[in-house]
């Protein structure tokens, strides 16, 4: 399968750069090129990649990572589905990073997390990564390729936009989140790390990561939207993990008998569907 992906991930990176012109990417155009489009040297060029890297992904014999996926998707000028498909294609990998702080989730905590079926829940860690979903947040969160954390999936993720309804009130509140655990834990390189990836790769975390930070609580969207079963109108309920400090149990459970109930049913059909 990865194989088969890679290969069509090196047809679409073909297909994309042959509809670039060079005077689109700010590059001389003298009338005599022999390919269309950008030459594979001046997309590895544009991506900040080596020419022989860049051939590879192209022959299918590399597979990208995150940063690879977003340099390219800048170089092609890609537009939000282009972009979406490039995501579904490379599948990135996750750069490792060096050990920090250390995440512990108690068993007791994962058996509650998994006996909740009646509504999505997963535990958050210190930066907001995501320790663990239970099998219905497993299938909510289904179209996500940067699923490890929150805050990519708010800002890099291409499903992003399409899942928090209302995204500009779940990013500024996932930021307000970010602060206060970088006021508590400022040399904590893995959160320093995670906020220089966010600032270098988008423009709204950057805007609001330097606006003036707002006075009180702010309360995360919990209107979502899935493809397979629609809008689901959620709420959202944290609770403070007291084993592991830092930890959060976030549960988004709908009002009995509402529409978004009967959504949340059907979806849960789908964690239960075995693997074909």
């Amino acid at each position: 399968m990865d194989s088969e992906r890679n290969d069509q991930l090196g047809r679409f990176l073909r297909e994309r750069r042959a509809l670039v012109r060079p005077e689109q990417a700010g590059l001389p155009s003298d009338g005599r090129r022999q390919v269309k489009g950008l030459r594979r040297d001046e997309v590895a060029h544009l991506a900040g990649l080596s020419p022989g890297y860049y051939a590879r992904l192209e022959q299918g014999r590399e597979h990208p990572t995150r940063q690879t996926v977003e340099s390219l998707a800048r170089a092609l000028r890609l537009d939000e589905h282009a972009r979406a498909e490039l995501y579904r294609l490379a599948r990135p990998t996750v750069t490792r990073r060096r050990p920090g702080r250390v995440e512990r989730i108690a068993p007791e905590v994962l058996a509650l997390l998994h006996d909740w079926t009646v509504a999505p829940a997963y535990v958050l860690g210190w930066s907001c990564d995501v320790l663990a979903r239970n099998p219905l947040a497993a299938v909510l969160h289904n179209r996500f390729v940067l699923g490890d954390n929150l805050l990519r999936m708010i800002f890099l993720d291409p499903a992003g936009r399409q899942f928090f309804r209302d995204w500009t009130g779940t990013a500024r509140a996932a930021v307000h989140d970010l602060r206060h655990a970088a006021r508590q834990s400022p040399d904590e390189h893995h959160l320093r790390e995670l906020v220089g990836e966010l600032a270098i790769a988008s423009h709204d975390f950057r805007r609001l990561w330097a606006a003036p930070e707002p006075r009180g609580a702010l309360t995360p969207g919990s209107h979502f939207h899935h493809p397979d079963v629609g809008d689901l109108r959620l709420r959202t309920e944290i609770f403070p993990v007291a084993s592991g400090p830092g930890l959060r149990l976030v549960a988004h459970p709908a009002e009995p008998d509402s529409p978004s109930a009967q959504a949340l049913a059907l979806l849960g059909t789908l964690a239960i569907r075995p693997a074909e």
